[in-house]
């Protein structure tokens, strides 16, 4: 790693740290925050497989009140950087980005901990009717944020691939990285069946259930089930008068002259 990627990569860490509590830009998002990482390194294309089976597992992960969930900017970003740098598989970087998870969920509620004293400045600030010093404290309170992504992404980028991480993470039990690539994978189906749940769209359920008996009776890869799925959803769309106004009032209108008809024929008799 040069010296160049290794500073654009601290400055991505602290910007994925900022944004994990913003919330008004994604970056902090694995499918994001991998790609780039992966980009910066040269390895794109790991950063996509790797961010993109971590989004599935981070679906289901969402703050309730003062609960607060696994970090997923933090394992973003590690993991990634320990499957490029560290020539770690995909599989084991999924295994690890669930502890490193848990570990930043920690060093968040400390962060956010050490945030309430910026809080307590705006406060004063506001009291004085100082806008200027509102707004330092805001900036201060974004950049610890920011330095609790920043600072373990510097001394992961210089330790990974040293023999020292590699020797501590060969120790792990095989046990232990099985079972949380295990729990990866259902972590995915849980956060997939939590979307599916909250969208409440019953009547796409067939194309789903047709979509799991492709991929798991057939060897179609996934350009292959985008084609596919592409293809169904404009026949569906052909198809459903809910997006043909047209077609919907002259449905309507033939339902409402046959009924004019019944009543003709009624009153005839």
């Amino acid at each position: 790693m040069t010296s160049i990627q290794l500073v654009v990569l601290v400055l991505f860490g602290a910007v994925v740290g900022m944004s994990s509590v913003l919330d008004s830009f994604e970056i902090y998002q694995p499918l994001v925050a991998c790609t780039v990482t992966g980009a910066i390194l040269g390895h794109m294309g790991t950063g996509i497989l790797l961010g993109g089976t971590l989004q599935l597992i981070v679906l289901g992960w969402m703050n309730i009140g003062a609960a607060q969930s696994p970090d997923s900017a933090l394992a973003s970003m590690i993991s990634t950087l320990l499957v490029i740098q560290g020539h770690f598989s995909i599989g084991e970087g999924i295994a690890l980005a669930i502890p490193l998870a848990v570990a930043g969920q920690m060093l968040t509620i400390l962060t956010r901990t050490i945030t309430v004293f910026f809080q307590h400045w705006a406060d004063r600030e506001a009291e004085r009717g100082s806008f200027r010093g509102i707004d330092w404290a805001h900036l201060l309170a974004l950049l610890v944020q920011g330095l609790r992504v920043a600072i373990p992404t510097l001394i992961v980028a210089l330790l990974a691939g040293t023999t020292e991480v590699t020797n501590l993470l060969n120790a792990i039990p095989h046990v232990i990285t099985m079972g949380l690539e295990i729990a990866g994978g259902f972590i995915v189906v849980v956060g997939y069946a939590m979307v599916i749940r909250m969208m409440r769209a019953n009547y796409l359920m067939p194309f789903f259930f047709l979509g799991f008996v492709l991929a798991a009776f057939s060897n179609f890869n996934l350009v292959a089930f985008g084609v596919i799925g592409l293809a169904l959803a404009l026949i569906y769309l052909q198809l459903n008068p809910k997006y043909h106004p047209t077609m919907a009032l002259a449905g309507s209108g033939s339902i409402s002259a046959s009924e004019d008809f019944d009543r003709l024929d009624e009153e005839n008799d």
